[in-house]
């Protein structure tokens, strides 16, 4: 984290909401896409974003290592988006009728890919999506998802092997 955002997390940590409001729009785009690749849905994932926002303005006070910023902040959009993302498996469509109008899934391998990451268990999906898609070290992922590092490289392993038998799977009958 550079000095200039240490600087900016120490203020918003006094209470400086210019300094979060700041911190929050530069890391956006991060956050943006953390929530997309739980919901894949660009209407939730804006919904995640600002509750996300809502979480750190709430909750800023509780960082104690401001260059834990970006952990702590990842942290809360993935909290936000597994919540999300409880709440809508639990909705069920009204009709059968509404069902069978729905478009079929795009056969492009992107969506192949995050329709098999949507079906892993949490941990690995989060896992996954924090090493590949943000590019997050196994120190760091274990600070996020609060693990210890071996566990997250079985994690990261296991989920890997859900994902191809997940995607062989789908080769095979789609």
């Amino acid at each position: 984290m550079k000095d200039r955002d240490i600087v900016l997390v120490k203020k918003a940590i006094k209470g400086n909401s210019k300094a979060l409001e700041l911190l929050l729009q530069k890391h956006y785009e991060q956050l943006y896409r953390t929530a997309y690749l739980y919901v894949q849905n660009k209407e939730d994932s804006l919904d995640i974003v600002q509750e996300t926002a809502y979480q750190a303005f709430r909750s800023i006070k509780s960082l104690k290592k401001p260059e834990y910023f970006m952990t702590w902040l990842t942290k809360i959009v993935i909290h936000c988006a597994m919540n999300h993302y409880r709440q809508r498996k639990d909705v069920i469509p009204l009709t059968d009728e509404i069902l069978s109008k729905q478009t079929s899934p795009s056969t492009e391998p992107a969506y192949e890919l995050m329709d098999a990451i949507k079906e892993l268990k949490e941990s690995f999906r989060t896992t996954l999506i924090l090493f590949y898609y943000h590019d997050y070290s196994i120190k760091m992922i274990s600070e996020v998802m609060e693990l210890p590092e071996g566990t997250v490289k079985t994690n990261l392993s296991r989920g890997k092997q859900a994902l191809r038998k997940c995607l062989k799977e789908e080769m095979i009958h789609g």
